[in-house]
């Protein structure tokens, strides 16, 4: 007999790949399954989870509710660097999963685990987020990645794998197996199927948190959102903790059409895929941030950081959130702000978003300084000046 190892900790959402997976390790390594979740905000069972993992023969299940820091830490922060990848895609499950990671090695180390494992796949970025914050945080531990390693190849192999072993196969709304879908309180995402070919278009009903602009109301909805230090701290005069001042603007922005992206997007691997992505809320910070900055940040900061963001979402989406590189320009993002504060009201309607008004007591906008009224406190004289320095650099 096979002496007994230590525990493995799996990231386990309760749905049919990690619920596969589970049973996979149980039957491949001699070893007990600890069931780790991580709320992040995504629509979830407790009870089908716990209840899927129990039949499975799980002892340890554990559900931790960590929306707050996860919008707190990994989201604000990112939301300051105004990241965007490739110039579309708002990095909704690339920031997912460094919390994740650490929060794995956490478990691992409580209950002496020598592995853990998640359920990414082999052609995936989410693979390489997961290990890059396990070997961050846990230098030593083992990585079981079963896609990289299984005989199962393909969606088929799955299920007929499930049906072998009882595991439940959920189905779509069209009765068919669902397509790949990841979500948490900052975003929804969803692959495969007919969006693997990019001249399809999305069919309406994945759409899970925005209404398409047409059925949107006719009428426009309005929201003031309140910024101190940086990071949004209001809604319409209400102060509001950072996960639930999201789940408020997901809704306003959802409801209005608001936050859909449809993206090919480049791969970390190597690979080209197509998603098509919901981030209501999060569309509504990143305008209502970068037009606080616009009134509240001198033009050299602001320049500085739109030179910098293409790196720092790149850093984000490969899975390097823990690297040198990455706390490194999140100190040139957040060189300044302290001086981001006051208040950014948005018409929302039909799936675009107008700024209003910027309200703040910075002095970084001058309106004496920009008034066409005669005033004295710019000097037009400089101006022949400053247009004489910038003719001899075209000579340079």
């Amino acid at each position: 007999m096979l002496k007994k190892k230590s525990k493995i900790v799996l990231a386990y959402s309760g749905g049919l790949d990690t619920s596969i997976i589970l049973k996979w390790l149980q039957q491949n390594y001699n070893s007990e399954v600890v069931a780790y979740t991580a709320d992040i905000g995504q629509e979830m069972n407790k009870t089908k989870i716990i209840k899927n993992a129990k039949r499975l023969g799980v002892k340890n299940i554990i559900i931790e509710d960590l929306q707050n820091i996860f919008i707190k830490d990994y989201v604000f922060p990112m939301i300051r660097g105004h990241a965007l990848y490739e110039g579309v895609y708002l990095l909704g499950t690339s920031i997912a999963r460094p919390l994740i990671a650490k929060r794995q090695i956490a478990i691992a180390k409580k209950f002496k685990a020598f592995a853990v494992s998640h359920g990414s796949t082999g052609k995936g970025n989410d693979q390489v987020r997961f290990e890059l914050g396990y070997y961050y945080f846990g230098p030593k531990i083992k990585v079981i990645a079963p896609w990289r390693i299984w005989k199962l190849k393909s969606r088929t192999d799955l299920i007929k794998y499930a049906k072998k072993y009882n595991i439940p196969t959920p189905k779509d709304k069209k009765g068919a197996p669902p397509f790949s879908v990841d979500d948490n309180l900052y975003h929804t995402s969803t692959e495969g199927k007919i969006l693997e070919d990019p001249k399809k278009q999305a069919p309406e009903y994945i759409f899970q948190r925005t209404v398409s602009p047409e059925k949107a109301p006719n009428k426009p909805s309005y929201i003031t959102i309140g910024f101190k230090k940086g990071d949004p701290v209001s809604v319409n005069n209400k102060k509001l903790a950072p996960a639930k001042l999201l789940k408020k603007l997901n809704l306003v922005a959802g409801k209005n059409g608001i936050g859909r992206v449809d993206l090919v997007e480049n791969r970390f691997i190597g690979i080209k895929s197509r998603g098509v992505y919901e981030t209501p809320g999060g569309t509504l910070l990143m305008i209502a941030h970068r037009a606080m900055e616009s009134v509240t940040l001198d033009k050299e900061t602001m320049h500085k950081k739109d030179e910098i963001m293409p790196k720092y979402a790149k850093l984000i989406y490969n899975g390097f959130w823990y690297s040198k590189a990455r706390f490194k320009l999140q100190k040139i993002v957040d060189m300044k702000k302290n001086q981001v504060n006051g208040f950014v009201k948005l018409k929302l309607y039909k799936g675009n978003i107008t700024i209003l008004s910027r309200q703040s007591r910075s002095k970084a906008y001058s309106l004496k300084k920009v008034s066409f009224e005669e005033n004295k406190s710019f000097k037009k004289s400089k101006v022949e000046r400053f247009i004489s320095g910038a003719a001899r650099k075209l000579r340079v």
